[in-house]
């Protein structure tokens, strides 16, 4: 399998995303991207580093199909990226970043109450 091939399998088998939402992600137009999946184009370097670096992609398997698709992070890697992403100047969630403001504003008392209601939730959604 070509590099464009394994572009087509992750966006479909891996990620479950359109064309759109895929090329969107990578900013790269729609038909860009399809002339990519079916090898009518050439895949840049450019394209594969946003690739990797959106979805969190092994660059290894998306060259020459060696290793594992997706790299695997854990908790505190997650939330890094996703503190990264909420604070890219280039994020126009305006809501997105007043939520983040307002939770850093907590204190560890209001952590706990937040923390019991999720609790009665999780409870209250088993018995359900």
């Amino acid at each position: 399998m070509d590099v464009n091939k394994r572009i087509k399998t992750l966006r479909k088998d891996y990620l479950n995303l359109t064309q759109e939402q895929f090329s969107d992600a990578i900013s790269i137009s729609r038909a860009n991207l399809g002339s990519i999946e079916v090898g009518r184009i050439n895949v840049t370097d450019r394209v594969i580093q946003d690739v990797c670096r959106e979805f969190n992609v092994n660059e290894e398997w998306l060259r020459s199909g060696i290793g594992n698709p997706i790299i695997e992070m854990s908790r505190d890697d997650e939330l890094a990226a996703w503190t990264g992403a909420v604070l890219n100047p280039n994020n126009n969630n305006e809501f997105m970043k007043k939520f983040v403001h307002m939770l850093s504003k907590l204190k560890e008392e209001d952590w706990k109450v937040l923390e019991k209601m999720a609790l009665l939730m999780a409870e209250e959604n088993k018995e359900s």
